[in-house]
């Protein structure tokens, strides 16, 4: 497993939260209990199986519901 932050573009309500982490779930190889979605930060913190799913695919999944991903720190979990 590995940990992922990623840095968004600003998150203007709650339910853009919703959105990100409805589109996280749907992404295989994701820790469906580690997805947290930190509003006034508008950061995503999630541990994912890089075996199974790449950050690349993590970011466009995101990207796909809207939202524009800024930076990206990967880490050995």
């Amino acid at each position: 497993m590995e940990k992922a932050i990623l840095q968004l573009e600003a998150l203007s309500c709650p339910s853009c939260m919703q959105k990100i982490e409805g589109a996280l779930k749907s992404v295989n190889g994701i820790d469906k209990d580690s997805i947290k979605v930190l509003f006034n930060s508008s950061k995503v913190k999630i541990n994912f199986d890089s075996a199974v799913t790449s950050i690349e695919e993590i970011q466009k999944a995101i990207e796909n519901v809207g939202y524009q991903v800024l930076k990206v720190k990967v880490k050995a979990a």
